[in-house]
């Protein structure tokens, strides 16, 4: 009795940790397949993409530039304590020879030190101004461009997924196929050469749904990559199938108003803005002076007990401290000849200025290859849908129709197998078709000037 007991225990842990250890697999299994659709994608992306984040940053610091040219006003203050120590020979200022000289003196006080270069200042920090809100353009349209190659690789992940169903299923067909013709071939209705045959359509199909498999993997491995998350979570789209998306956007011939919408033109326009300003530093700015404050107050006289021996009488009490201060002032105009002269200067401004026009016309062009790429995408994506859907429904039907013909031992396999494959391939081209298209939507919503 007490081996039994002793048994029913042990059998008893040893189901506890079976249990424990199904439920810990199916917890790991469970947390490393994460179900996604587009709106996750764009979710995850515009807060863990790494170019984003990276662009952001990028903001951060020019905002941290204005905040430093905003500080040219602010005079410094400084308080503190200094010290000097001489031995030996020292020279007067009417030339004479001192020897043997101990010069000992404390400095003790607080003082204000102030340069305002009003060209500088105030240029400096409207042009740092103007390059911050163009960076924050340029960290929209890097966004709208990264969340567009999420979007595509997302709809490359959910194409090859989808890829690798129907190649499941035509596989599974394929194998039901290849036991009624084995059994046909045993009951002497069939040739050998046909299940030959079947077999190695199956296995064909075993190696394209392994390609399937394939391209889902590097769509998932790209599209992690674009998300920053762990490379060993297994991303599955939640959706089940592909519809086309529409929205309602009308193709028309492009206006003035598209470039203003988009983010590089009006960061184009702002850098170009802030050229101009820095420009003025070395136009206007020759006129505007510079002004010079220092001034401190102080306490100054010697550190030690010595008599003085240049002159005892003059100085009674050498450990005394003399209250002192001091102010000066200067409002000064620099005339820079070689600037002036040359205009070295305003010359590299107004070619940097020139440069950043040029580049705005490639922007238009640019643009206007967009809309026009997106705009036939469009057009022709549904003529593409329309004409896949049509084929799809087609062999659909076909394949329906060879099968049963099989079964009755009126249709020879190789019907069959080109059967499976024009409805394969009808398959992925309407897949691929709307996948298309649906990016195409997107596309043309950013080269609008629209955001993701």
């Amino acid at each position: 009795m007490r081996k039994l007991k002793y048994r029913s225990k042990e059998i008893w842990l040893l189901l506890l940790v079976l249990f424990l250890w199904i439920a810990n697999t199916n917890l790991v299994t469970a947390q490393d397949t994460i179900p996604i659709n587009l709106e996750k994608i764009l979710e995850m992306g515009g807060a863990d993409n790494l170019t984003i984040k990276e662009y952001k940053e990028r903001q951060e610091l020019s905002l941290a530039k204005l905040a430093k040219a905003k500080e040219w006003w602010l005079p410094e203050i400084y308080a503190g304590i200094q010290t000097q120590q001489l031995w030996g020979a020292a020279m007067n200022t009417d030339g004479r020879f001192f020897l043997d000289v101990n010069r000992q003196n404390l400095w003790t006080g607080l003082g204000l030190n102030a340069h305002w270069d009003f060209a500088d200042g105030i240029y400096n920090a409207k042009s740092a101004n103007l390059r911050s809100q163009a960076s924050q353009y340029l960290t929209r349209a890097e966004r709208n461009q990264e969340l567009l190659k999420m979007i595509d690789t997302y709809y490359k992940l959910m194409t090859a997924q989808l890829n690798y169903d129907a190649y499941q299923n035509l596989v599974g067909q394929s194998d039901t196929i290849a036991q009624q013709i084995q059994v046909q071939v045993d009951a002497g209705l069939r040739y050998q050469s046909e299940l030959l045959l079947a077999k190695s359509n199956k296995n064909h199909l075993q190696v394209e749904m392994l390609n399937a498999k394939k391209s889902y993997n590097n769509a998932s491995a790209a599209l992690k990559k674009l998300l920053n998350i762990n490379q060993n979570i297994k991303l599955a789209s939640a959706e089940e199938s592909l519809l086309p998306l529409d929205f309602n956007v009308e193709l028309k011939t492009t206006e003035d108003s598209v470039y203003l919408n988009r983010p590089e033109m009006k960061a184009n326009e702002l850098e170009t803005q802030a050229l101009e300003t820095e420009r003025k530093k070395y136009t206007t700015g020759l006129l505007i002076p510079e002004l010079n404050v220092g001034t401190y107050g102080a306490y100054f006289g010697r550190i030690t007990g010595n008599i003085s021996p240049i002159d005892p009488v003059q100085y009674p009490n050498p450990q005394q401290f003399y209250p002192t201060g001091s102010l000066n002032v200067s409002l000064l105009w620099k005339i820079p000849l070689g600037a002036i002269t040359y205009q070295g200067d305003k010359k590299t401004y107004n070619s940097r200025i020139r440069l950043n026009e040029i580049e705005a016309e490639q922007f238009r062009t640019q643009i206007n290859e967009e809309i026009a790429n997106t705009e036939s995408d469009l057009q022709l994506g549904k003529e593409q849908i329309e004409t896949t859907k049509e084929a799809l429904d087609f062999t659909t039907e076909a394949l329906y129709q060879s099968i049963e013909r099989q079964k009755l031992g009126t249709a020879k396999p190789f019907e069959v197998f080109q059967a499976q494959q024009f409805f394969l391939q009808a398959q992925l081209d309407y897949i691929k078709a709307i996948a298309n298209y649906n990016l195409a939507q997107y596309e043309l919503q950013v080269a609008t000037g629209n955001n993701l």
